[in-house]
């Protein structure tokens, strides 16, 4: 009997101890599931005090500056001048990408095929652009293109033509931020179409198809992830450009950024300008969202897979 007993005593002790030891663990791993997630504190604390507080108080501006309501987004959308600038800015955006892709894809496609050597000389002259500031670029393209610049005088001397308006108008405008704005869509098609496996065009000719159609049909949606991203990449940025279209363009010319920097600098109307910096992100949320829907099988982020 007090043998039965002591065991049944033994049995207990140790039931306890696995429940113990099962109770540590589980309280471990809980522990250990949110480790990562405390790495993630820092870059939360930095992202909320230098991102979303001056955008809180940016949207909050719009709506109480000079008195609360919508009435600086129905100055927005109902002003004439706001429409055009709006529209001229979504226009030149989509012309430098156009200009950016038909650049880029035969530069990018060119660094797949040549020898390591001249691959890393043509990484290096696209990169080299990004190592000199935009404000020095511009200047230097104010002095090629203004009338008397070294591009209306060859056209003189040898076409006779000029001097052709090249400066202070849309196209100065969307060159220089095509020039700017070039290696952010190179350097994704290039990461698209290294991933492009080199022996499927002479496959597709071999079961009969011409070289343009085994482009179209073949190589063309294999690389559509770079196009898409580099694509939005540029999109995106040529929204903001503000130095380029400043320095190069008019107030002809002129685009959202600096519309926004005359309504906060010159007429200190900040609920105005801030509806347009809220305005400008808006649209920018949307065409991620929409370009995301129409790019499933590849990432928005340049070099990022899924």
């Amino acid at each position: 009997m007090m043998n039965n007993i002591v065991t049944e005593g033994d049995q207990s002790t140790q039931a306890i101890a696995l429940g113990a030891d099962a109770g540590g663990v589980g309280r471990r791993r809980s522990l250990g599931n949110w480790r990562p997630l405390l790495l993630l504190i820092p870059a939360f604390v930095i992202v909320s005090l230098f991102f979303l507080a001056p955008l809180i108080d940016v949207f909050i501006r719009s709506i109480t500056d000079p008195k609360p309501g919508v009435q600086n987004y129905v100055w927005l959308f109902t002003t004439e001048a706001n429409i055009n600038v709006v529209v001229r800015t979504f226009v030149t955006a989509i012309v430098v990408t156009l200009v950016c892709l038909l650049l880029a894809y035969p530069y990018a496609y060119l660094m797949t095929i040549v020898s390591d050597r001249t691959r890393n000389l043509m990484q290096l002259f696209i990169m080299m652009p990004l190592w000199t500031s935009i404000l020095v670029r511009t200047l230097a393209w104010m002095v090629l293109l203004q009338d008397t610049g070294p591009i209306n005088g060859l056209l003189m001397a040898w076409f006779g033509i000029g001097p052709i308006p090249l400066i202070r108008t849309t196209f100065g405008v969307a060159l220089g931020m095509s020039q700017v704005l070039l290696p952010f869509m190179v350097l994704p098609l290039y990461s698209s179409m290294a991933k492009i496996d080199k022996r499927l065009l002479p496959a597709a000719s071999n079961l009969g198809a011409n070289p343009v159609t085994a482009f179209f049909t073949v190589y063309l949606p294999l690389s559509r992830p770079g196009i898409f991203s580099g694509g939005v990449t540029v999109f995106i940025l040529g929204l903001g450009f503000y130095i380029i279209p400043a320095l190069l363009g008019s107030s002809k010319e002129s685009m959202i950024s600096a519309l926004i920097q005359q309504q906060i600098s010159v007429f200190l109307m900040w609920g105005q300008g801030t509806a347009l910096g809220i305005f400008l992100l808006v649209c920018t949320i949307l065409i991620l969202i929409v370009v995301s829907r129409f790019n499933r099988g590849g990432s928005l982020f340049p070099g990022v897979d899924r």
